[in-house]
């Protein structure tokens, strides 16, 4: 048992209260002083670095107002789309409560996106933090699932025909597939099985999850220390440190990150009240007006697309076809032949890494290429959680590499804004050249840019002259 601590009998009463809580509740305390006020962040933070807070911040709004609607919501098919307009139209302030929710859910992704950025440009998936960018991927994939299946319980005609086209993928699965799709819908249609399934796991399964991986996250980067826009260690052995040992490059996450923090809090939520009151659906990105239809399984919408957050992915499913395939077998054959040639193996490792590519390249003759869409799909997030071990650069920040890295980072971030794009659009928005669909071949184009990025980086990101790294952060008041 830990021992008491006394104060003075002549202490305030906010004292004597303060610490009949600390002897009683230790433990909260000291959490208090590792993680907030005796928690060094390196001092030359800036914008970038409000993002993570912004992330907890809608988690706590999404799952409060989550409280609020399933008290009103009814997760039944026949009953569903009306207890959202019970909501929206009868229940006092509900109308608020389910535009912040939805609105949530895209501010969620818009800082999560970006939150992700900072790591990229800045190194923060570096050693020793690989954990920590490891278990953010995770909280991104989680977020998607907690997304789609959240997508599917206004039981409007999106929510319908998106679940139908999303579940229908893993049928494409061989062998598997069929079964795998029945058990996800849980009847041969997505009808109210489905339903009930994917409100369960919206409101139970998944947030448990994502809170687990989101404390994780937290305590594997506050173990390792942040990381900085100069990807300088400030709690290194060689690093500079003051009497009591606290990092000279570092101050106190509280009070002076937490003002930081309000700061942008602040500005966040006069932008997130701006759009729950004047633009809610956004121009019908974030509420699309098809949703505001019942679901009928009898009448097929012009054009089903999913949510803007998961259309750079769904371009990227919808960009393999047929054609694609030979494509993707070019690669993985000339990406064999070239690590037999480059990489010092030994003969037989360069025949087990070409009769790989044959095998490969039979499956994917043999497979359906609806699958490989469903494969590159999900191998567009997977490949994130292998970024640690593909940046092979001597440095840590943007700052102190190659210029050229920079528009390499601004290219593929066009690419990727633009395969969102295609993928909220129906085919041919741009046309057809030559009888070929140009937004398909741009989308094709583009998703093989994608993953070039990410696997070619071992390589490209050696390549050039860093710049010195000083010794110390660069800092300047403010």
């Amino acid at each position: 048992m830990a021992e008491f601590k006394e104060i003075s009998p002549n202490a305030s009463a906010g004292a004597k209260l303060t610490n009949w809580f600390e002897n009683r509740f230790p433990t909260m305390f000291s959490a208090y002083r590792v993680h907030m006020s005796e928690y060094y962040a390196p001092k030359n933070f800036n914008f970038w670095y409000i993002f993570g807070s912004l992330a907890m911040l809608v988690l706590v709004i999404q799952i409060v107002t989550g409280i609020f609607l399933v008290m009103h919501y009814k997760p039944d098919a026949a009953l569903a789309f009306g207890s959202v307009e019970y909501i929206m139209r009868d229940v006092p302030w509900g109308w608020l409560i389910r535009y912040m929710h939805s609105t949530g859910a895209s501010a969620f992704f818009v800082v999560v996106y970006l939150h992700m950025f900072r790591g990229l440009i800045y190194g923060s998936y570096r050693k020793p933090r690989e954990l920590v960018w490891i278990f953010g991927c995770a909280i991104f994939l989680c977020l998607m699932a907690e997304a789609f299946m959240g997508y599917l319980l206004p039981w409007g005609q999106m929510s319908y025909w998106g679940a139908q086209v999303i579940v229908n993928l893993f049928a494409a699965i061989p062998f598997v597939g069929p079964d795998l799709a029945l058990l996800i819908r849980g009847d041969f249609v997505v009808g109210d099985a489905t339903l009930n399934r994917f409100f369960s796991f919206h409101v139970i399964a998944v947030p448990l999850v994502l809170l687990g991986l989101v404390v994780a996250h937290l305590f594997a980067l506050h173990d390792v220390g942040s990381n900085n826009p100069d990807g300088i260690e400030i709690k290194g052995p060689n690093a500079p440190k003051d009497a009591q040992g606290h990092p000279l490059d570092g101050v106190p996450f509280h009070p002076y990150y937490t003002v930081h923090d309000i700061f942008g809090v602040s500005v966040f939520l006069m932008v997130f009240t701006a759009i729950i009151f004047f633009a809610p659906e956004f121009g019908g990105y974030f509420l699309e007006y098809n949703n505001f239809i019942p679901a009928d399984p009898l009448q097929t919408p012009a054009h089903i697309a999913p949510v803007w957050y998961f259309t750079p992915f769904y371009s990227m499913l919808r960009a393999i076809t047929s054609e694609m395939m030979y494509a993707l077998i070019a690669c993985v054959l000339l990406a064999a032949v070239l690590a037999a040639v480059k990489l010092k193996l030994s003969s037989l490792f360069k025949a087990v890494v070409l009769g790989g590519a044959v095998v490969a390249t039979a499956l994917m003759l043999a497979i359906d290429a609806k699958f490989w869409g469903v494969v590159v799909m999900g191998g567009a997030v997977v490949i994130l959680f292998f970024l640690p071990w593909l940046d092979n650069s001597p440095v840590k920040s943007i700052r102190y590499r190659p210029d050229w890295h920079k528009y390499m980072y601004g290219v593929f971030v066009f690419m990727f804004m633009i395969l969102g794009y295609l993928g909220i659009q129906a085919p041919g928005v741009w046309g057809n050249l030559w009888g070929q669909d140009i937004a398909q071949r741009v989308s094709q184009l583009f998703t093989l840019g994608y993953f070039a990025f990410f696997l070619l980086m071992p390589w490209w990101s050696r390549i050039g002259q860093p710049k010195p790294v000083p010794d110390r952060v660069i800092f300047a008041a403010h």
